[in-house]
């Protein structure tokens, strides 16, 4: 059976991302052309392979057989090209990393200059993603993370700053106003700038100092959403509504410039530097394998 690959390959598209319009975006296609594809492999087939409705697309049993065989196949294709790639002098292709919005902020900004200037070949894209998601099902390469619990198969790097704080601030004009806390506690009596994330739990705001650690339940009149919300925050606090906490990297500008001050800083919380995780298996392709080489000789490059 003659069957084109390129309709193949829409088809893993449309799967991984439950939709034809998801599938473009991701794809950087049309939906039209995904789902002129998909018709011409059901009719190559002989079998439905989407159960389409106005509001939905779901994989049918055939296309979920389909799926499960054709993932591992095309994965080995593309390990097959690559490895012809990595006879190559320069590595080439397309490296996708899905990443936190303070990853991309306080992480990439020196690192990504410099590698696409070393490796002009490849092509980055970065997909800005707050949750945990499942590399392989968004067609990404690797990802960055916080401290997060990985699954077994993955291996993780350290990649920007090693060691990062928590920092907590206000507006000069807001302390002038209420007063400075003293102590982790007095922020109950304060309106703080707070984050909830997209499982729905607000984000802690965690303390420590010697050997003593608490967390403060905090409350106020403004709450945003970690990533692509947070320079809004900033701004809000620079108002003077309340007191904010966020990595200090994020807010260094603004105590430089004085449109924020410090609070509490003998108290802030430290926390391990972002990781970049991939999957362990045993072809990396050429062009995350450029990208990881990059990374661990980093510090010597600067």
């Amino acid at each position: 059976m003659n069957v084109d690959l390129g309709d193949l390959n829409a088809f893993l598209t449309v799967a991984r991302a439950g939709g034809f319009r998801e599938g473009a975006r991701l794809s950087g296609g049309s939906a039209s052309a995904l789902s002129d594809a998909i018709r011409r492999l059901e009719t190559r087939l002989g079998v439905r392979l989407f159960n389409r409705t106005t509001r939905s697309v779901a994989l049918t049993a055939a296309g979920n057989g389909l799926l499960a065989r054709l993932e591992p196949a095309l994965s080995e294709v593309a390990n097959a090209l690559d490895v012809v790639n990595g006879y190559r002098d320069r590595p080439a292709g397309t490296l996708r990393l899905n990443i936190p919005v303070s990853a991309a902020r306080l992480a990439l900004p020196e690192i990504i200059p410099a590698f696409l200037a070393k490796y002009p070949e490849i092509l980055l894209e970065i997909i800005t993603e707050e949750s945990f998601v499942d590399l392989m099902a968004e067609g990404c390469d690797a990802g960055i993370r916080y401290d997060e619990r990985l699954e077994q198969d993955m291996i993780a790097i350290p990649i920007g700053p090693r060691k990062q704080r928590f920092a907590a601030a206000a507006s000069p004009d807001y302390l002038a106003r209420n007063g400075t806390p003293q102590h982790p506690q007095d922020l109950l009596d304060h309106p703080c700038i707070r984050g909830r994330f997209a499982s729905g739990a607000m984000f802690p705001w965690e303390f420590e100092k010697d050997d003593q650690t608490l967390e403060v339940a905090v409350k106020g009149p403004f709450i945003m959403r970690p990533g692509g919300g947070t320079d809004l925050a900033v701004e809000v606090a620079k108002g003077g509504i309340g007191i904010i906490y966020l990595f200090e990297d994020w807010l260094t500008p603004f105590f430089k410039n004085g449109s924020l001050v410090p609070i509490l800083k003998e108290w802030w919380p430290s926390f391990p530097g972002p990781k970049l995780y991939y999957p362990g298996r045993r072809l990396v392709p050429s062009p995350l394998r450029a990208f990881i080489d990059f990374i661990r000789a980093w510090p010597l490059q600067k």
